[in-house]
Order: C-alpha cells, then structure tokens, then sequence
C-alpha cells in the first residue's frame, strides 16, 4: 500500500511539475503587464530563474517591443501585424489565440536598462542549448550584463559545458555575475583576479561598477587589479598608436616614393603629383565600374586588375607632361612649379568635369574588409595589406634602381649629370621615362589610397604637402630615407594628434622639420656624388 502510494505520488509531481513551472512563467509574463520599470527588472530575473526555455520568444519580443498586455482578459501576448488588426499568440506555446483590433492591447514599455537585463536574462535561459555558437553567445550576453539571478543557471552549464572556449567564457561570466551576487569575500576576492584576466576597457567597466557596493576588506585587490589593467591598457594604447603611425607612414611612403625619384633624378618640384595618385583612384573605380557591370565574379581581383591599369594611365600621363612641359623648363624651378601647379589645376578640373564634384564608391574586396585582433591591438585588413603592399613596391624599387640598366643610368644622372652624358647615357630620355616611372608609383599608390580614403578630384591635395616633407626629411633621392622618413613622420603625428589636435600637430611637425633641415641641409641620408654635394 505505501509503495503504491509513493508510486502515485511520484507519478503526480511528474506530471504536475511542467505544468507548475509553465504556470509560474506564465504568471511571471502577465505579471509585466502591469509592472513599472524597476518591477520589470527584478520580474525578469525571476523569468530567468525559472530555467524555461520557452519564455525565450517572449522575451525577444519584449526587447523589440511587440510584447502587449490585452485589456479583456490581462494576459500578456507577442503581437504580430494581421491586416488592420494585430494577431496574439501565447507566449509560451507560440499559438495564435486571437485577431483583435490594436485598440484591444496596450503595448507593455520598455527601455534600454530593460533591454540590458532582457539580454542577460536570455543569456541565462539559451546557456543549455545544444548549438556551441548559442551557448558562446549566452555566456558573452551574461558577460555583458552580470547578474545575482543568473548565477545558478551559469553554474549549472558550468558543470556540464565540454567546450573549452565556451567553458572559459562561462567562467568569466560566473566571475562577473559572484561579484553581483552576495557570496562570500573569498570568492569575490576570486573573480576579480578573474575579472582582472580578461583585460580591456570593459572589465575596468565591470569592476568599477561593483565599486560601491563592494566589502572594504576587498577594496585593495579591487583597487590593485584595475590599477594593473589600467597599465596594460596604457601600454597596448601605445603599441595601437604605433601601428596607426606604421599605417600613416606606408600611406606616405606610396605617395611620396615617385616623388622622391623624380625629385632626386631632375630637382623638380612637381606639384601635380597629388594629381597622379587621384588619377590612380579613379582608375580602380573605373575598373570596379566595368567589373561590377559585366564580370562580377571577379570583384575579389578588381585591385590586381586595377595596378596595371592605374600605372600605365599615370605614367603615360607623367610621359606627356615631361615631354610637353617640363623639359623645356630644367633649371628654372620656379616656374617649373607654377607650370605643375597649373597642370594640377587643369587635372583636378578634367576629373571634375568627367565624374563630377562628389566621391565616387570604390567597393574593398572581401580579403580587404573586416579586422583581426592581435593581444590589445585592433589591425584592419584593409591597413595591414597597404603596409605589406607599400613594402614590396619599396622593395621591388629599390631592386630596380640597384639591378637594372636603367637604374644605374637613374643614379648615375642624379650623382652626376654632366659625367653622365658625357658616357653616353641619353639624359633626356632618362629624365622622361624618371618621371613617367614616378608618375606610374604615384598611380599605384591611388589604388591603394581608394581603399582607406574618399575618391574625389581633392584626394591628391591631401598628401602632397606631406610627401614633399618626407622627401625633405628622408634625403632628396633616397629611397630609403623615404621609408624611414614616411614612418618617422607618421608615427611622430599619430602620437601628437592625441595630445595637440590633428592640425596643430602637423604644424608641430612642419616646424621640427624646418628646425631639423637648418642642421642637416639634405636630410637623413645625404645622396653622395660629386655634383650633388658641390
């Protein structure tokens, strides 16, 4: 007979126990209906206490604002659009009750501190799925958002999560949620140095946001780890500015590398050189224009497509202006300025007059969009290929001007012109297919500038000051006075605009350039030759 009766007994919790748990969600739901904002807070974390998977619709219904309270009967219901009416369906089963004019419900408020707490709750109730992507996000909702309530459900996936990187996001998520709750000073003491591991502005957030609240025997540790955090941050934000003065100076280095040959080779000063890398650009969108119209399987090669085809434009472009203008004003650098100046002047207008005024979109492959972390540093994919594809145009330069015919005549004419010509070399010629060559880097370097810069007919203005100032700081025909003066220059401003502002700044560096060049005339690295230095 006892037997029979536990029997009963344990047939009857089974059987009542889902209904029980359905009931108290369910009455937990309704009971938003009528609750104010810090009613709703602490209603939610009882939801997520429940552990019921099933009131996860309600829930992302209410942090979208279709969760309404119907007027008839008080029950709380997800709302969709049914024509002129609205449609409720039971929160829990997902079934369509009813179609009712809007008139019949009253749209339950929320705002962004519910929004936080529905997140966390929701992180709470999904950190059991079976999906390994929806638990790591569970255990990142959590994170986000500690909680005392949710604390137990973070402990029970705890017990059974496998996987290691879900199991280590679920511990700092334990981590922030004991310093929420109202365990003891050991464990607390625990998750801050656990806390303290992860690093970054957010677990600053997080132990300050428990600053208030926290047991005084605990406040040395608290202290101390976002003391150490703050250290770290300071030298990571360091190592981050460094990379964005890398990335500044391999953008120079592009734009100012024609211009130091050219520079070097025949002493002219071509102001139309921002002009050629704006021609370059243009060049890329023109290329992505034709690809997207007709072959758009190949967007992904557009820019490899685009570097023959912006070089071969500018340096017959570069041709023509040497050959027309230039050669019949060498000597005369002052109007050799005036005259780039003004075929500046016309380029600009051409481009404007064929493309107009605006900026033209030119799309980044895939390969180029996105970004990776590496330690404390963020590095976007579309700056670490510039800084590689910078290098290698250097390097393939610099192999040209060493192993070549034609780069042995370019610094045979730089060192000594007269000596040059008197052996045999074609000055002229070397003066032309110099600035053609130095016409055609600068239209690379616009294929490159068109991924991180807006393509517009003002695009070479923006860089031509800056790359007369790192062939003037680096040593006129240096190549590789360039490359140390592009990334001194570019790390120098990335640590100055912090402080100072953008513009200031690079009046700084203007001024300690000028200061520089009273002490060393030609730059960092002199070019040796008997001409030159007479």
């Amino acid at each position: 007979m006892l037997i029979r009766f536990i029997t009963l007994l344990f047939t009857f919790f089974a059987f009542a126990a889902p209904s029980m748990a359905q009931s108290d969600a369910k009455d937990l739901l309704n009971a938003l209906g009528k609750a104010n904002f810090k009613q709703a807070e602490e209603l939610l974390g009882q939801i997520a206490a429940t552990g019921d998977p099933r009131v996860v619709p309600a829930l992302e219904a209410f942090a979208e604002g279709d969760l309404y309270l119907r007027k008839s009967d008080n029950q709380v219901v997800i709302t969709k659009a049914a024509g002129s009416n609205l449609a409720a369906i039971d929160p829990l089963s997902g079934e369509t009750i009813a179609e009712e004019p809007k008139g019949a419900f009253t749209k339950i408020r929320v705002n962004n501190t519910l929004r936080r707490a529905i997140r966390s709750a929701l992180g709470g109730l999904t950190l059991l799925s079976p999906d390994r992507s929806v638990r790591l996000a569970a255990a990142q909702a959590v994170l986000q958002s500690p909680s005392a309530e949710n604390l137990d459900l973070v402990e029970a996936a705890l017990a059974t999560e496998q996987d290691a990187q879900v199991k280590a996001r679920m511990e700092e998520a334990r981590a922030v949620s004991v310093l929420a709750s109202d365990r003891s000073a050991e464990e607390k003491r625990i998750a801050i140095d656990t806390v303290a591991s992860l690093g970054g502005r957010e677990a600053i957030g997080i132990l300050m946001s428990v600053s208030s609240t926290i047991d005084e025997s605990l406040r040395p540790d608290l202290d101390s780890a976002i003391a150490k955090i703050e250290s770290s941050l300071l030298f990571w934000d360091m190592g981050q500015n460094v990379w964005y003065g890398i990335s500044l100076g391999s953008v120079l280095l592009l734009a100012a590398i024609g211009l130091a040959i050219t520079f070097g080779v025949m002493g002219i000063i071509n102001m139309a050189h921002g002009e050629m890398v704006m021609i370059g650009a243009y060049s890329t969108f023109m290329v992505q224009q034709v690809i997207r119209t007709s072959y758009p399987d190949l967007f992904d090669w557009s820019l490899a497509i685009a570097l023959p085809v912006a070089f071969l434009v500018t340096a017959a472009i570069g041709l023509v202006i040497e050959r027309g203008v230039i050669r019949f004003l060498y000597g005369r650098p002052l109007e050799t300025l005036l005259a780039t100046w003004g075929i500046s002047l016309i380029l600009q207008q051409t481009i404007r007059t064929i493309f107009g005024p605006t900026n033209q979109e030119v799309g980044n492959p895939s390969w180029m969009s996105g970004s990776f972390a590496l330690g404390g540093l963020t590095i976007t994919w579309n700056r670490m290929w510039i800084v590689l594809f910078s290098l290698t145009i250097f390097f393939a330069l610099l192999a040209l001007m060493k192993r070549s015919a034609f780069g042995l005549q370019m610094r045979a004419v730089t060192q000594n012109r007269r000596m040059a010509s008197s052996m045999g070399i074609r000055t002229p010629w070397v003066d032309a297919f110099t600035f053609a060559l130095g016409s055609g880097i600068a239209g690379i370097a616009g294929v490159a500038l068109s991924q991180i810069d807006n393509v517009s007919p003002n695009l070479g203005q923006s860089y031509i000051i800056d790359s007369f100032m790192v062939v003037v700081f680096g040593g006129v025909g240096n190549l590789w006075g360039t490359l140390v003066g592009a990334l001194s220059l570019g790390i120098l401003n990335k640590f100055l605009e912090p402080s100072v502002g953008a513009v200031l700044g690079k009046i700084l560096v203007l001024v300690l350039i000028i200061l520089f060049i009273q002490k060393r005339p030609r730059g960092l690295f002199a070019l040796k030759g008997r001409a030159v230095e007479a």
